[in-house]
C-alpha cells in the first residue's frame, strides 16, 4: 500500500515543491507522511466541507492546489482546518505554486481547455501563446463558454493574436509577458483594467475559482495512473462565489 510520502514524491517529481514562490506554503502541511493511504481525494481548497467528504468517502489524504495552512499561525483550535484534519485523520499535501509552473499543471489545462497552444515565459508561470486573429469581444466570449461562466474583459480596441495566460490572480505578471495583445487570467481589479486599456492589453479575468478548478480532474487523473490500486476521487466543488 502506498503511503502518504509516496502521493508526495510523486508530485515533487512532477511539480517541484522547490520551485515554488517565496510567498507560497506548499508542500505536506498536515498529518503523517509515514500513514498508508486508503484513498485520495484531490481539491481546488481544503474546506470544512471537503474535510467531511474526504472522511465520510474514506479517504485519508487530501491533495489541493491552495495551501490549507498560508499565512503563520499562532493556534490551532477545534474548528481550525489543520485541527480538524488531524481530528479526522486526513492528511494533507497542497500543491500551489509549483503546479501553476510545472509543465501540465493549472496554466497548461486552462490553456488546453481553450484550445491555445502555448509556450512557457521566461517567467516560468507565465504561459504565452497565439489565436487566429480575433476582437476582444469574440475572444472573451468563447473563453467564456468553455469555462461555463461569465467573464470580465477591457477591450483596448486592436486586434488580438498574442496573449498571455496566468490563472488566478496573475496581474502583478502582466508586465513579465512582454508583447502581447491580451491577458488572460482569474481575477483583476478596476484598476487593472484600466492599466491594462492604457497599455493597448485586452485584460480578460475568467474568475480565480474557473481558471484553477480545470487541474483537478487532470491531478486525479494522473494520480489514478499512478496509484492505479488506490482510488482517487475528485470531491466535486462548486465556486464558493454567487452571481445575482
Amino acid at each position: 500500500m502506498a503511503k502518504v510520502k509516496d502521493f508526495y514524491a510523486y508530485l515533487n517529481s512532477i511539480a517541484p515543491f522547490e520551485a515554488q514562490e517565496d510567498w507560497d506554503n506548499s508542500g505536506m502541511l498536515v498529518g503523517d507522511e509515514n500513514a498508508e493511504v486508503t484513498k485520495a481525494a484531490v481539491v481546488l481548497d481544503i474546506t470544512p466541507e471537503a474535510v467531511e467528504k474526504a472522511k465520510s468517502a474514506g479517504a485519508n489524504l487530501i491533495i489541493s492546489h491552495h495551501p490549507v495552512i498560508f499565512n503563520p499561525i499562532k493556534s490551532v483550535v477545534k474548528g481550525s482546518l489543520p485541527y480538524e484534519l488531524v481530528k479526522a485523520s486526513v492528511n494533507a499535501i497542497c500543491c500551489h505554486t509549483p503546479l501553476d509552473i510545472a509543465d501540465g499543471g493549472t496554466n497548461d489545462s486552462l490553456a488546453e481547455l481553450l484550445g491555445i497552444k502555448v509556450i512557457r515565459a521566461e517567467e516560468p508561470i507565465l504561459r504565452l501563446g497565439t489565436v487566429e486573429k480575433t476582437t476582444a469581444k469574440e475572444l472573451a466570449d468563447s473563453i467564456a463558454k468553455k469555462l461555463g461562466t461569465t467573464v470580465r474583459y477591457a477591450d483596448a480596441g486592436r486586434p488580438i493574436e498574442k496573449i498571455a495566460i496566468c490563472t488566478g490572480s496573475g496581474c502583478s505578471l502582466i508586465e513579465a509577458a512582454g508583447d502581447i495583445d491580451s491577458f488572460i487570467t482569474g481575477d483583476a481589479s478596476h484598476h487593472n483594467f484600466l492599466d491594462c486599456i492604457q497599455s493597448g492589453i485586452t485584460l480578460i479575468a475568467a474568475g480565480h475559482y474557473e481558471t484553477e478548478i480545470v487541474v483537478v480532474p487532470v491531478i486525479v487523473k494522473k494520480l489514478s495512473e499512478q496509484f492505479p490500486e488506490i482510488e482517487i476521487i475528485d470531491l466535486k466543488q462548486d465556486n464558493p462565489i454567487k452571481f445575482i
